[in-house]
């Protein structure tokens, strides 16, 4: 990014500190709905269908729903801008969630199903949000930027599965089955994040990026396509940087998900209550989000690479850890959660940068879909598959292949990035 007269930026425009304190406000709010699903999803599809098999399947669901709403807010945000894109997503979230309440409330699993699908445009949105934050960011800085996003889910995200049990009792006083309870949260959580971006991100981030790359092209280049026009497609370090830090990030998500949408019901299996489960789960969200300014601060000093290769070795130590601890202890099944958390966020900043650093800010929006889409279909995967993989060959099995898959991002990472950059 350039100044506004033409030379080299060395910080961000003024507009930018607007842009990420409005999402860093989203993100407080809709962190607890973000909760919601991780928490309780498994357990209340294990109560309503009575099968351990099919505990994965909300969680299948609401990242499938998540798929289908990145590819969605993409073309949203490309066609309208990143406001009306974000707050339609944390929209659609807070009609999922209360679709849930009622679901749980009347029995229905049809209903279930569709609302988990609808439910997942919030949890897209509250990952989408990370590109709106690197839309203003000057590339030295745009690690930092991301992560600041990322970060400001922590509070909301930590909070919600340590309110399992409150939100539980507030159900019941209602009339309401007590899992349904953090869906209760995740409707206002994200309405209140709809109404956030909606009415304070101006100026839209992906428009003044739009308009100041217009700006700083020479008179003699071809205008950027428009809206719905052919683009030529990326090549050399441009494409490399895409497809390697996508593949970076879908690695992450896929170990993560498997092993985190199984840990509840392990730990209920072993004898655990839902407050034990609500706490590890919290402690393993935080470790997702809670890092993020280190983690920008080293993506953006030490290199996109050196960060994202650090992620292979991570998620490894959580699986083993995971795969060896007794199952009565908390804190052990705990410690793994926190690596599985911190490896994740290793590979979604530094993958997240790669990405937006290789693209111009009119492809952006179209293709940062596509990468959100590929992440939500990696975590339905891996969601999907965990109850199977638990029933055949037990949690440790789960949590072991997971570690082991998670290290071919060491030569994703060497791949993506040249050994001289740090981009």
């Amino acid at each position: 990014m350039t100044a506004r007269n033409g030379a080299p930026a060395t910080r961000d425009i003024p507009e930018q500190r607007r842009v990420l304190a409005v999402l860093v406000l989203a993100q407080l709010l809709s962190g607890a709905g973000l909760a919601a699903g991780i928490t309780v999803g498994a357990l209340l599809a294990e109560e309503m269908l009575g099968s351990t098999g099919l505990a994965g399947v909300p969680s299948g669901l609401f990242t499938a729903g998540a798929a289908l709403g990145a590819a969605g807010i993409g073309r949203l945000c490309r066609r309208w801008g990143r406001r009306p894109g974000l707050a339609l997503g944390y929209a659609a979230g807070a009609v999922g969630s209360l679709g849930v309440v009622v679901a749980a409330t009347s029995g229905s699993v049809a209903l279930l199903f569709v609302s988990l699908l609808v439910y997942g445009a919030g949890t897209a949105t509250n990952l989408m949000a990370r590109y709106a934050g690197a839309d203003l960011a000057s590339p030295a800085r745009r690690g930092r930027a991301v992560s600041t996003v990322l970060f400001a889910t922590t509070l909301g995200a930590v909070a919600g599965p340590n309110l399992v049990d409150v939100t539980g009792e507030l159900a019941l006083s209602w009339g309401v089955p007590r899992l349904a309870g953090p869906f209760l949260l995740a409707t206002a959580a994200f309405g209140a994040a709809a109404v956030a971006l909606a009415a304070l991100l101006r100026p839209d981030p992906l428009r003044l990026a739009e308009a100041l790359a217009r700006e700083k092209a020479a008179p003699a280049d071809p205008p950027a396509p428009a809206a719905g026009e052919e683009r030529r497609p990326l090549t050399g370090p441009c494409r490399r940087g895409v497809v390697g830090g996508t593949a970076i990030v879908l690695t992450g998500q896929l170990v993560m998900i498997s092993v985190m949408t199984m840990t509840p019901v392990h730990m209920q299996t072993h004898g655990h209550g839902t407050g034990a489960a609500g706490l590890v789960i919290a402690l393993h969200v935080g470790a997702m989000f809670l890092p993020s300014p280190l983690t920008g601060l080293l993506v953006d000093r030490l290199g996109r690479r050196w960060v994202a290769a650090a992620c292979g070795p991570v998620l490894l130590a959580a699986g083993v850890l995971a795969a060896t601890a007794p199952p009565h202890s908390v804190a052990l099944l705990a410690t793994a959660l926190v690596l599985l958390g911190l490896g994740w966020n290793f590979g979604l900043v530094s993958g997240t940068a790669m990405v937006t650093d290789a693209l111009p800010p009119e492809r952006r929006a179209p293709v940062q879909g596509l990468v959100d889409v590929g992440i939500a279909l990696a975590g339905a995967a891996g969601s999907l598959a965990s109850g199977p993989v638990v029933v055949l060959g037990g949690y440790p099995a789960l949590a072991l292949a997971g570690g082991l898959l998670a290290l071919t991002v060491v030569p994703l990472a060497v791949w993506a990035v040249p050994q001289s950059g740090k981009s």
